[in-house]
């Protein structure tokens, strides 16, 4: 069976703030298919990010559906501060959440496609019971809060075992988003493991090498299942 190609999320995080204006006109023009939105409160992780007022922003300059990614503790609470949009792509972590349902149940409410994110050693058998609510799961494959990590290796075949769980179970149309140093050659391997969608960032896209921003995407696209 032929794969479908793969999508690829910018991570607005790694985007320089003098460039982004210039980015948003390229992903316009080539469709990029999302902008990844890392909300961080110091606290889950080690790190601030993104804000309200700069995802707003955001919004205002570009029409491309927003994958937000909760690196929060008590995420049900500090979804609720952004404006969350029908078609929105949003995860938050399995991690230290008590309020899983109601964190589902709130999403459902704002007909957003649901994700939850699991940290490089967390086994993805812990999301069994939510597979029916939601649209993807999006695996850690650094462990979280700051750009530019390595690739936890063993994460590779963690994606490939949770492809083959997940067409057992019969849910293979569940997405499965990877994030974290997602070079052109680990996002090749990652789509060979049955990964579906690959966060850019500072190690692929907005790296500073001689190509163009819009040669890269089209250098990862061809990684990931485009002809």
């Amino acid at each position: 069976m032929k794969r479908v190609k793969g999508k690829i999320s910018a991570s607005m995080m790694c985007a320089g703030l003098d460039k982004i204006v210039s980015y948003l006109t390229v992903f316009k023009d080539i469709n990029l298919e999302l902008l990844h939105l890392d909300i961080m409160d110091g606290s889950f992780v080690p790190n601030f990010a993104i804000g309200t007022d700069f995802a707003r922003n955001l919004r205002a300059l570009s029409n491309i559906i927003f994958d937000y990614h909760f690196l929060v503790k008590n995420p049900l609470e500090k979804m609720a501060w952004f404006e969350i949009k029908e078609g929105d792509q949003v995860s938050f972590h399995y991690e230290g959440n008590d309020k899983i349902q109601e964190c589902l149940d709130f999403l459902t409410i704002k007909k957003a496609k649901i994700y939850i994110t699991i940290n490089p050693e967390t086994d993805f058998m812990c999301l069994d019971k939510f597979l029916d609510q939601i649209d993807g799961i999006v695996v850690m494959t650094v462990y979280p809060g700051f750009a530019g990590k390595k690739i936890v290796p063993a994460t590779i075949e963690k994606v490939k075992s949770l492809k083959k769980h997940l067409i057992t179970s019969r849910k293979e149309d569940i997405e499965i988003e990877v994030d974290g140093n997602i070079s052109i050659e680990n996002a090749k391997k990652l789509y060979d493991a049955g990964a579906t969608i690959f966060v850019a960032g500072s190690s692929s896209i907005f790296n500073s090498d001689e190509h163009t921003i819009s040669e890269r995407i089209e250098n990862m696209r061809r990684a990931i299942g485009w002809e």
